[in-house]
């Protein structure tokens, strides 16, 4: 079985290699540090189950597995994350995402969640599902009306970089567009979001969970 890691944390990814490959079914076949790497070394290598960091420079585990359902519909990708946020497993679930693991237990469950994703089958951090569980007893049904919805994966991106920091010269630059087109993406994704500076844009990024405050 051929696994693709994705996390910004190189020690980390030492120790997912390091486990992974003691499984004489399982070979690590390539890591990447941030999102945008991690989307084209899905496309280079179609592995048979990614491991993705929520939490990436560049461009979010969740927002780099949709770019990779979309090319790829039947990739096997399982998120890790450190967050126990019911909006991000809301996002990656509804993104395609067929695992959600806990980093505060994932050497005890990574291994059973890469086996039963590349069956075809979910896999959630028995946490998780007792929330999903709470949620579905406690919360009355109704639609999902959060500003983030109305936004393109494209002005995730935008919406990340400017958030990390990036100017709009590098934005251009990582999206293959002309300064121009990318300060006038900003322009309108702050137009459409009622934000008048970067600040304002990276609280709203570290809330909807596009970015993380580490970064």
């Amino acid at each position: 079985m051929k696994i693709l890691i994705a996390d910004d944390h190189g020690i980390v990814r030492q120790g997912l290699r390091t486990l992974i490959e003691k499984q004489p079914d399982m070979e690590v076949i390539g890591e990447a540090e941030d999102g945008l790497m991690a989307v084209r070394l899905a496309k280079e290598f179609s592995p048979d189950v990614i491991i993705m960091d929520i939490s990436m420079p560049n461009l979010n585990g969740i927002d780099a597995a949709k770019l990779i359902l979309n090319e790829r519909a039947d990739a096997r990708i399982v998120i890790l994350s450190m967050y126990f946020n019911r909006r991000f497993i809301t996002d990656a679930l509804k993104a395609g995402v067929m695992g959600y693991v806990l980093k505060s237990y994932l050497f005890d469950e990574l291994v059973r969640a890469i086996q039963t994703v590349a069956g075809g089958k979910h896999y959630l951090s028995p946490q998780i599902t007792d929330v999903l569980i709470e949620d579905h007893i406690t919360l009355p049904s109704a639609p999902d009306i959060h500003t983030k919805g109305a936004l393109t994966d494209r002005e995730h991106q935008i919406i990340q970089l400017l958030a990390e920091g990036k100017t709009t010269k590098q934005i251009a630059l990582y999206l293959n567009v002309s300064p121009k087109t990318a300060d006038a993406n900003r322009r309108q994704i702050m137009n459409k979001l009622g934000i008048s500076t970067v600040a304002e844009l990276t609280k709203y990024a570290i809330r909807e969970g596009i970015t993380s405050p580490e970064f």
